[in-house]
């Protein structure tokens, strides 16, 4: 008998105009969101690209490798970047390697077109959380009631169906008319990825078939939360009031509180604040090196070459003091700084996972390699980076990148045109997490998703046991 009821539910469903609308407007935004996606991916490729020949252009023509400045990586773009943003966006893509300052990250695309940040990108994050969520609703607010209100529930009970055999029937019929069709444009979007030219690893079609496999499992959240109000309401209007008020919380409201709440329990010390720090301590340490240059004095004044290296020797070693008293300050403040903000985020992602809709958007970010995680692992592989840039350019100029020349006197050999050769200079290397660090991630938000599915499940049972079919 359970059969038979799916089976219908599935031709109810498939017939209605409401299946016809839902299924129209997903696969255009889907088969919409990757063409945008593809091409999104292929201008921030070339943009990349151009970003890199401009900072090797700006060396051309330096006959010293003291001359050098400026120095800067990139963040490559991450192709599932195209289809799932999460935070690619809002992070900046460059980060100056040489000098001493901290390292920072500039140039978001936000920065660069603001107007993006206001309208946002048509990905598949969205289309899951807003316009899946919502035809979810749609597609079964009325699944019970409704067919009460029609007359044909009391109908269906007059032959001999359990009430089990009917609920489950409803289930796996909705979500086998709703889900099933909407994997054709997917497969349809898949091909048209390596059409336009953007050619996924392996790993990343895994990558790729997991993030649609949890929306369509977020999706199944707001199915069965709909048939369960559905269950409990006598009336399909009723229970529509219901299910769009439970979205605005859900989607809407506690992301946003949670958020704050985190923000308003666990203060985290602002950039500025340490930037005013570090300031206060710089310029103590430079009024005591001042009062030590004032004093400087060498036995070598009968040899201007001894005497510039003395001096130099003794300005380094100075500033190299300086620098590490910065330095230390500097990590104590950040690691503080660190500590406590991955507590906020821990708070607030715990209290926003009373939401699918965290659990979800945590979950796909990871897995497209978009989450706060691609901040962090563009920082650590910026951090080890610099440490070999900086031994690169010790070995090239006998400078600590700390220190720097104040006298110096140019040989004979430094007004050759002797260009130095850019090839040396070690290549930067994104280093993403692994699939198996994203899945062992993501693992926990899937589960609290399937949680979310196996309540809104068991209540709609319970609540159809009690109903009065009559």
């Amino acid at each position: 008998m359970i059969k038979h009821i799916i089976l219908k539910e599935i031709k109810d469903n498939l017939s209605s105009t409401k299946f016809i609308v839902t299924f129209s407007v997903c696969s255009v935004l889907i088969l919409l969101s990757f063409i945008i996606g593809a091409t999104n991916f292929k201008i921030a490729q070339m943009q990349y690209e151009a970003a890199k020949n401009e900072n090797t252009r700006q060396l051309e023509g330096l006959t010293n490798w003291m001359m050098v400045n400026d120095y800067r990586i990139f963040l490559p773009p991450q192709p599932l970047a195209a289809l799932v943003t999460g935070v690619s966006n809002d992070i900046g893509r460059t980060i100056e390697i040489g000098g001493t300052n901290d390292i920072q990250a500039e140039d978001s695309i936000f920065g660069d077109e603001p107007i993006f940040a206001i309208f946002r990108f048509l990905d598949l994050e969205f289309i899951f959380q807003i316009v899946l969520s919502l035809f979810a609703i749609l597609f079964a607010y009325d699944s019970i009631n409704g067919e009460k209100e029609r007359g044909t529930l009391k109908l269906t009970f007059s032959y001999p169906v359990s009430r089990s055999d009917f609920i489950l029937g409803k289930l796996f019929g909705s979500f086998f008319s709703l889900i099933i069709p909407l994997l054709i444009p997917f497969m349809i979007g898949m091909v048209i990825l390596p059409a336009l030219g953007v050619n996924l690893t392996s790993d990343e079609w895994i990558r790729l078939m997991l993030i649609i496999l949890n929306g369509f499992v977020f999706t199944s959240v707001f199915l069965l939360l709909s048939i369960f109000v559905s269950a409990l309401t006598e009336k399909s209007s009723n229970s529509f009031l219901y299910l769009l008020g439970g979205w605005i919380f859900f989607v809407m409201i506690i992301p946003r509180i949670s958020f704050i709440a985190a923000g308003s329990i666990i203060n985290v010390p602002s950039l500025d604040e340490i930037n005013s720090q570090k300031a206060r301590l710089s310029m103590q340490l430079w009024s005591e090196d001042r009062k030590a240059i004032n004093s400087f004095s060498s036995t070598k004044t009968g040899n201007p070459e001894e005497l510039m290296k003395e001096f130099n020797e003794f300005m380094q070693k100075m500033t190299k003091g300086r620098q590490e008293k910065i330095r230390e300050l500097t990590e104590r403040l950040y690691e503080e700084r660190e500590n406590k903000q991955n507590s906020m985020i821990r708070l607030a992602f715990g209290l926003a996972s009373l939401s699918p809709v965290t659990s979800f958007s945590l979950s796909i970010s990871t897995l497209a390699g978009t989450s706060v995680k691609l901040q962090e692992q563009f920082y650590k592989n910026a951090k080890d980076y610099k440490r070999e840039y900086s031994e690169f350019m010790k070995k090239k100029t006998g400078m600590d990148g700390s220190a720097f020349v104040i006298m110096r006197r140019l040989s004979d050999d430094d007004t050759k045109e002797n260009k130095i050769n850019l090839s040396e200079i070690p290549a930067f290397q994104f280093k993403k997490a692994s699939l198996s660090e994203n899945i062992a991630y993501t693992i926990l938000y899937t589960g609290i998703l399937l949680l979310f599915c196996i309540a809104f499940f068991a209540a709609s049972f319970y609540s159809f046991r009690k109903y009065d079919v009559r």
